[in-house]
Parts: C-alpha cells; structure tokens; sequence
C-alpha cells in the first residue's frame, strides 16, 4: 500500500495565496500520489526500477488519472494517494510510446475533483505557472522559459517540449496548472539549461497536454494509441557537434543483433546523411513500421561500416503488452 512522501518544497518558491485568480487549493486536490511496483523480472526493471513513486492528475470524474508512463510502465500493482493521505488502487489502463502520457484507472472512489484541460499551445514565454506534486507544500511556482523540440537518448522526440523554472525536485507526473487553473503538462524530466557565462540551471521537461486530446479515445479503447508501432533500435544516443554517437545498448536489443556498438557514429539511414538525434528518429521512423528492416551507414574507427537492422515494437518484450 502507498506511503506518504515526507519532503517539501522551500517557502520561497511555493505558490503564495492570493497570486492567482482561481482556486489554486480547489485545484491542487485533483494531484494525487503514485505509487507502482514492478516485477524484478520486467523489461524495464533494471533501468527504471521496481518500486516507483511520482504524481498524477485525475482528469475525469471516473477516476481517470494522467501520469508520465514511465512510472507505471510494466506496473502489476498501483497505488493512488490523495492529498488528505486516502490511499486507492488503481489499475494501469493505457501507456503511450511516443508522447509519454500514462493513464490509470482509479479501482475505488477517489473523492476529488478533475482538473480540466487546457490549451498547452497558447502558452507565452514568462507564463506564470505552478508545477505541483501535492498540495501548496509540494508545488513551485514557475514560468515557461522555453517551448522547443526535444530528443531524448532513449529513441524518443517530442516537435515542442515545454521547459520550466525553477525545478521541482519531485518531478515525475507533476501538473502544470496554468494562470486559468487547467491543465497544462506533465511533468517528464530534470534537465539543465546552459547560461552564457554562468553555470546551467535545473529546469524542468514538460510533456504538452495538447497532445492527449487527439489520442485519448484510443489510449482509452485499446491502451495506446490505434496505429502502427514506431521502429525500435534498442540504443542509447548522445549528440556531439551534430553528430550521433551510440553510448549504450539494449543487450537483447535489434541494434545489439545486428552489430551496432557502443562508440559507432550514425553516418546516414537509407542513404541519407544524418544531421542530429532529432533527424536521427526522424528518418528511423519515416522508414516503416516496426518491424522494417532499416540499413544504416556507421562511422568505427574511422572506418565506413554498414548494418541491417531488423526493428522491433518495443511493447513485445514489456510485460504489459499481452493487457491490450
């Protein structure tokens, strides 16, 4: 069963009363506590862990929570927890690949509002936002400082990520609440912003809230999205100078079978040159579904090396994948 998180967040960066127009209390009730445990032997126990906590927002009246999926990603037991310390199981209903978003179906009544939508793309840069994970101890006040693309290592790209400041040290399925009191985001990462002649900053990645409403019917149906899986290499990329470097790899992994290393720089897909992480995914994306076999041109020891590589749904080796 959850346990409460005992942290808080400093005084001088909590919301203060009065400083927004709606019911920021009212809204901060529809944040919940997330708490998964995951078998040892899921695919992603090791990198992710087997006992996971973070935050949710309820979005409808049924108990339908929003979440960043990589809490509850493989997830057998799931635990829901309101900020007046009532704990509910949940059960994880959908998780989609591609924007992040994870949703869990509350077993019992949770007894709070849902937050409402709104429209992440109507955001200005200063925005004066709150980032929560609880009640007004657990949240920040912040502001956008940047809505831009983002290429994650693992194979993952968002077109406009949202970026805010400060950082909230309890990020994972926060909600961004904006100046109308809705639903903005939620919270996916901890990053740092480099400033010119000084030292970076810790901000945080946003998943857009704009992207739910278009798949929400499916996650809902068939617990992803209804269309064909993107091509899955099983590898960890850096970029550096523009140019794609392979740090790590899935050891059961495609790219693993067919021979990609750590160290390899990724020269070009199908015959065409790569020029960053985001063209990266791009052209492996644009290839076909998963499943295609995508060959690629590699730079190793300053050598010309090519491979073929024979692409997977990621979903298959998850434990979740036989629930939809």
């Amino acid at each position: 069963m959850a346990e409460e998180i005992d942290w808080e967040i400093p005084e001088a960066v909590r919301p203060k009363p009065g400083e927004f127009a709606f019911d920021l209390d009212a809204a901060l009730q529809s944040v919940v506590g997330v708490q998964a445990t995951i078998p040892e032997d899921a695919f992603t126990a090791q990198t992710l862990g087997t006992q996971r906590a973070g935050s949710g927002v309820v979005i409808r009246e049924s108990g339908l929570v929003l979440t960043i999926g990589y809490l509850i990603t493989e997830a057998e037991t799931v635990w829901l927890t309101t900020a007046d310390g009532r704990a509910t199981q949940g059960h994880v209903a959908a998780y989609d690949q591609e924007t992040g978003f994870g949703l869990i179906q509350a077993l019992g009544r949770l007894g709070v509002p849902a937050l409402a939508l709104g429209r992440s793309g109507k955001l200005e840069i200063g925005a004066p936002l709150v980032l929560a994970a609880g009640g007004r101890d657990h949240s920040v006040r912040a502001q956008l400082i940047a809505n831009q693309e983002f290429a994650g290592y693992w194979e993952y790209l968002l077109e406009e990520a949202l970026f805010t400041a400060p950082a909230h040290p309890f990020w994972g399925g926060s909600a961004l609440i904006g100046a109308d009191g809705k639903l903005l985001g939620i919270g996916s990462l901890h990053v740092q912003q480099s400033i010119p002649g000084g030292p970076p900053r810790d901000i945080n990645m946003v998943v857009p809230i704009d992207l739910l409403p278009p798949i929400l019917d499916d996650l809902l149906t068939y617990g992803r999205p209804h269309r064909p899986a993107r091509p899955w290499l099983g590898i960890l990329s850096a970029e550096s100078e523009g140019r794609v470097v392979i740090g790590g790899l899935t050891p059961t992994g495609p790219a693993a079978a067919a021979d990609i290393r750590v160290g390899d720089i990724v020269w070009a897909v199908r015959d065409e040159a790569v020029t960053g992480l985001a063209d990266f995914y791009r052209k492996l994306w644009n290839s076909g579904a998963a499943g295609v076999e995508i060959p690629i041109e590699l730079v190793r020891d300053g050598r010309t090396v090519w491979v073929r590589v024979k692409t997977l749904d990621r979903r298959a080796l998850m434990k979740s994948a036989s629930l939809h």
